[in-house]
């Protein structure tokens, strides 16, 4: 294989520390996202979505990233919902919109240093699901906030491999 084309297959992510660091990771997201879906079929809120299950991988996985800290999830699902929010509004079922809310979204969470990269979906669900906008805009931030409390309180289960949320240098 040539060189220039290795670096598409070369793998940067750290080697997983044990099996049962990431089986512990696993189990983490699947209470997270069961407890949600928990609440979702008590409620009948639609609140299993997509973006959720990527954040689990954050949150769960890689729970020392930056990206996966309280301040970016729900700092970043705030500014997706805020740009969501206003691009369905203006420009209603249009294709284009998802996008222009996407990138909206981008630079927001860059801009308050907020990046949660699964945030960046909330505009296409806002533009183009049925569900109205503020509805799904209380169930984005009602996920957000319950993922972090079960990661927040999950990772302090032992045995402790890492400390979530990071502490402030």
């Amino acid at each position: 294989m040539r060189p220039h084309l290795r670096s598409f297959f070369a793998r940067h992510e750290p080697h997983c520390a044990s099996l049962g660091v990431g089986l512990k990771s696993g189990l983490g997201g699947m209470l997270g996202m069961g407890l949600v879906g928990a609440a979702a079929a008590f409620t009948s809120l639609p609140l299993l979505i997509a973006p959720f299950g990527a954040s689990a991988v954050l949150l769960f996985g890689h729970p020392a990233s930056p990206l996966a800290q309280p301040a970016n999830v729900i700092g970043g699902y705030g500014a997706a919902v805020g740009v969501g929010i206003v691009v369905a509004l203006l420009f209603p079922g249009a294709w284009w919109a998802a996008a222009l809310g996407v990138g909206l979204a981008i630079l927001a969470m860059l801009l308050l240093r907020v990046s949660h990269p699964p945030a960046g979906a909330v505009p296409i669900l806002m533009t183009l699901s049925p569900i109205g906008v503020f509805e799904l805009a209380g169930i984005v931030a009602a996920g957000a906030v319950a993922l972090v409390a079960v990661a927040s309180l999950y990772h302090r289960l032992p045995p402790r491999h890492h400390d979530y949320p990071r502490r402030a240098a």
